[in-house]
C-alpha cells in the first residue's frame, strides 16, 4: 500500500512539473492562441528553404506549443525530433535578441537557417533586420543565446 502511494505520489509530482513546464514555455514563446511560427511549416524551411504556411488538419503538440504542417510528412519529421526544427529564441526576432535582449514580433518569411537552426526576423516598415544579423551575426548569436538564457530562466 505504501508503494502504490509513493508510486502516486511520483505520478501526480511529475504531472505537476510538466504542466509547470508548458506553462512556462507558453508565457516565453512568440505564439497566438498556443500556435507558433503564426501557423507557418517549421520543417518547411529546413527541407523547402522557404516558409510554407501549414494548415490545421496537420497540426502537433509540443510541450504546450501548436505547429501547423504542410502535410502529413513534414508532421511526422517533426514528431520524430522537435527540437530539431523549433525555432531558436521561442520564435521572437534573433536579430532583437541579440542587439538588446528583447521579445520582437517576426515576419515568419524572413528567416535563416545556421548551423541547423532556424532563426526568424522582423521585417517590416523598412526594416528588415536579418540584413543587420547577417553584417555581425556571430556576435549577434552569441548575444542572442546568453540573452534567451537570461529571459527564461
Amino acid at each position: 500500500m505504501k508503494l502504490r502511494n509513493v508510486f502516486v505520489a511520483a505520478v501526480l509530482f511529475l504531472s505537476v512539473s510538466a504542466i509547470a513546464q508548458q506553462a512556462k514555455r507558453l508565457a516565453h514563446f512568440n505564439v497566438e492562441n498556443k500556435v507558433g511560427i503564426q501557423g507557418y511549416d517549421p520543417v518547411a524551411y529546413f527541407k523547402q528553404g522557404k516558409a510554407v504556411k501549414g494548415k490545421k488538419e496537420f497540426s502537433a503538440s509540443y510541450q504546450g506549443i501548436v505547429y501547423y504542417f504542410a502535410n502529413e510528412t513534414d508532421k511526422a519529421a517533426f514528431l520524430k525530433n522537435p527540437t530539431a526544427y523549433e525555432p531558436q529564441y521561442g520564435g521572437w526576432c534573433a536579430f532583437a535578441m541579440g542587439d538588446y535582449g528583447e521579445k520582437v514580433e517576426i515576419d515568419p518569411e524572413t528567416f535563416k537557417i545556421v548551423d541547423g537552426k532556424l532563426y526568424l526576423f522582423y521585417n517590416k516598415f523598412l526594416n528588415n533586420t536579418l540584413k543587420s544579423w547577417n553584417k555581425n551575426e556571430a556576435k549577434l548569436k552569441k548575444n542572442a543565446d546568453a540573452n534567451w538564457e537570461k529571459l527564461t530562466r
